[in-house]
């Protein structure tokens, strides 16, 4: 994997958006040539043909991201990639075809669009085809073993399964040890027990979750089984990798054995940070605190606070000003949607755990919490209006928001602010929620790109959890990465409630 913006992307997806630039620029640059035979190269050279393909090029791959054509999660999908990429070059067609009616200086020679659209359609499904093909090779997967038993480790199993796109197979975990020795057959993600005898551990599956249950009087498994398994699957399967996922290790952790690998080139890492690459968020759950205090990231030098804090000041001005023009129609559809203020203001914790007020467009009926309290937003709340619906959908109600940016209260990109009443519940169940009050909260944030909107105890958790990876890796270039993703987000109307 390669980090970008301090955020992790498989390589091969990385590999994929690179030769697909290369196609689009190269499709329209042969397009243009075959259409203006004569003056081709007058087009391209003198007039900033390559300049124009360019552009295209960046609003093609604009469109493939936003329908997700990057995503190695769904990359698998054979049937779901045809029509998004039919999607796409409709998109493409429709939208070059008014820019080119509109403003036919931005784009390159005459009829060049339809046919570098024709070449692209071919070399692109091409590529795809060639592509699915090279991934699916044995020789560029990676084969890894985990070292380890209970939740943590089957987690990590199945977050590496059923991303197929990172290239990793699992050809072996510590759980594949019956007391006896003898193996567990693998069926799929599903683990599920063979030869074993009255006193053996019980591997089985449930759902898309492995439960382990152990009878009474089972011993541990022990350093020297561990290690025995260890090396065998590793000679036995050619393991590129060992990731440590082991809750207890005193006792159990075959460290002789994994220096011995480590120093004959296969990679040793440890289960928290790859949980942390491939979901983008950190664990919370037998999460040390130790881990936290020497883990890289979580500094914030005075350099980058200013730098930040000058980025935060010229986005918020600019969307005040573009937003200006919007502002009195919003105010005029919420006043004469249900009787109440047009604005409404809530306290949240910010950071240092200070209290500031946080302005909004009235989205609910005026005396929403009055029955209730404090209370999060449901499917189809009634206390909503009708127009709130449509404001929150949108994002409009939370353009007030820029002001906080402008007082300093807030960022643009941070972890949402929450209530007082919500924090303090919080803070008692979750682990480490205090972290989150480290740096401004802000109108969006990693969490709300990567995760659905949250009303429960355990979204919070998962929200947690994002926050603190956006906090372990916050930078200038990630801020930039999650306010375009947020642009993508609204146009597609997801997360919202």
């Amino acid at each position: 994997m390669i980090r970008l913006f301090r955020v992790y992307y498989p390589l091969r997806a990385l590999v994929l958006l690179a030769v697909e630039a290369l196609l689009v620029w190269f499709s329209f640059v042969v397009g243009t040539t075959l259409q203006n035979q004569e003056n081709w190269w007058l087009l391209l050279n003198v007039e900033g043909g390559y300049l124009k393909i360019l552009g295209v090029t960046a609003f093609v791959l604009l469109f493939s991201h936003w329908l997700d054509l990057y995503d190695t999660s769904v990359l698998g999908a054979r049937w779901d990639q045809v029509f998004r990429i039919l999607l796409v070059l409709g998109f493409v067609a429709l939208g070059l075809s008014v820019i080119g009616y509109l403003f036919p200086q931005f784009l390159p020679g005459n009829g060049s669009l339809l046919t570098g659209i024709i070449i692209l359609t071919f070399t692109l499904f091409l590529w795809r085809i060639v592509y699915g093909w090279i991934v699916q090779h044995p020789y560029f997967r990676q084969r890894v073993y985990v070292l380890g038993t209970g939740d943590r480790a089957q987690r990590l199993i199945q977050g590496l399964r059923q991303r197929t796109g990172l290239g990793i197979d699992v050809v072996g975990w510590t759980g594949d040890i019956s007391e006896d020795g003898l193996m567990i057959e693998s069926d799929d993600s599903s683990l599920i027990s063979s030869g074993r005898d009255a006193d053996s551990p019980i591997y089985e599956s449930s759902g898309n979750q492995l439960v382990t249950s152990v009878p009474a009087g089972v011993h541990r498994l022990t350093r020297e089984s561990v290690a025995s398994h260890l090396m065998s699957v590793v000679r036995e399967k050619g393991v590129h990798r060992v990731i440590v996922a082991m809750p207890d290790r005193r006792g159990t952790l075959p460290v002789e054995e994994l220096l011995a690998l480590r120093l004959s080139q296969v990679k040793i890492e440890e289960a928290t940070s790859w949980l942390e690459k491939i979901t983008g968020r950190i664990e919370v759950d037998q999460l040390y605190p130790s881990w936290l205090i020497f883990a890289d990231g979580f500094r914030f030098s005075v350099f980058n606070r200013m730098l930040r804090r000058a980025a935060n000041l010229t986005v918020a001005l600019i969307g005040l000003i573009f937003a200006l023009p919007v502002l009195p129609l919003v105010a005029l559809a919420v006043k004469l949607s249900s009787p109440g203020p047009v604005f409404y203001r809530q306290k949240r914790v910010g950071r240092g755990g200070e209290i500031f007020y946080c302005h909004k467009f009235r989205t609910m009926r005026q005396d929403a919490e009055a029955d209730t309290g404090a209370t999060w937003a449901t499917d189809n709340d009634p206390r909503i209006t009708r127009i709130g619906k449509f404001l929150r959908s949108s994002r409009l109600d939370e353009i007030p928001q820029l002001w906080c940016v402008l007082k300093g209260d807030m960022h643009f990109v941070g972890p949402r602010p929450e209530r007082p009443e919500f924090v303090e519940w919080l803070s008692k169940e979750i682990p480490y929620y205090g972290v989150r009050h480290t740096v401004r909260p802000g109108i969006t944030g990693w969490a709300q790109v990567q995760y659905k909107y949250g009303n429960t105890l355990e979204d919070a958790r998962e929200k947690l959890q994002h926050d603190l990876f956006y906090i372990k890796n916050a930078s200038l270039g990630l801020d930039f990465w999650i306010a375009f993703q947020t642009v993508k987000i609204v146009l597609l109307g997801r997360g919202a409630k």
